[in-house]
């Protein structure tokens, strides 16, 4: 009988090793990305001074606002917000040719991507992938390799540039539609 109970009490150890050992954290046994956005991510409706435009953002991220640009950060991600006028709608092409140029001399580490034509709420658009090294951690002088998500949309002689980052590999894609697909033209 006293060996019975040395196998039981070995057996309950091992299963609470082996529970433990398999994500027994509640996290679902998955470390989170550098500049992942939670699933459970709150946004807020903002509508950036000249922009033409509202969108959702991440409460609680810090905004600010110059030259015709606003931008919502935290520590890692970013969202901006630019408008401009402009004669035309723009193309795949007219993006690969002007906005890639004009990235190349403004992103350290730049690395084009491709562009597309994409459909979202608030209309038809151009999308621009690219990579791109942020500015060094004044603190730490770190530097981290951002991936960025373009969006270029057009209204009656009005450009709205949209665009996100975050370090490659964080998984924002839902947030990133969610951002993307609250954006509209305001009357």
């Amino acid at each position: 009988m006293r060996g019975t109970g040395v196998v039981a009490t070995i057996a309950a150890g091992l299963t609470a090793v082996l529970i433990a050992g398999c994500g027994g954290s509640g996290g679902g046994g998955e470390a989170a990305q550098a500049g992942d956005i939670p699933d459970n991510q709150a946004y807020v409706l903002q509508t950036p001074a000249g922009a033409g435009v509202t969108l959702k953002v991440p409460e609680g991220w810090a905004g600010t606002s110059a030259g015709g640009t606003a931008a919502f950060t935290d520590k890692l991600n970013r969202i901006e917000v630019a408008s401009l006028a402009t004669p035309s709608a723009p193309t795949t092409q007219s993006v690969q040719a002007q906005d890639v140029a004009e990235l190349r001399g403004r992103v350290p580490g730049f690395e084009p991507g491709a562009a597309s034509a994409v459909v979202r709420p608030i209309g038809p658009g151009v999308l621009l992938t690219y990579r791109g090294d942020t500015a060094p951690d004044p603190v730490t002088g770190k530097v981290v390799r951002d991936e960025f998500e373009r969006y270029v949309f057009f209204r009656a002689g009005h450009e709205v540039v949209l665009t996100l980052s975050g370090p490659v590999g964080a998984d924002n894609v839902d947030p990133w539609r969610i951002v993307t697909d609250s954006l509209a033209w305001t009357p």
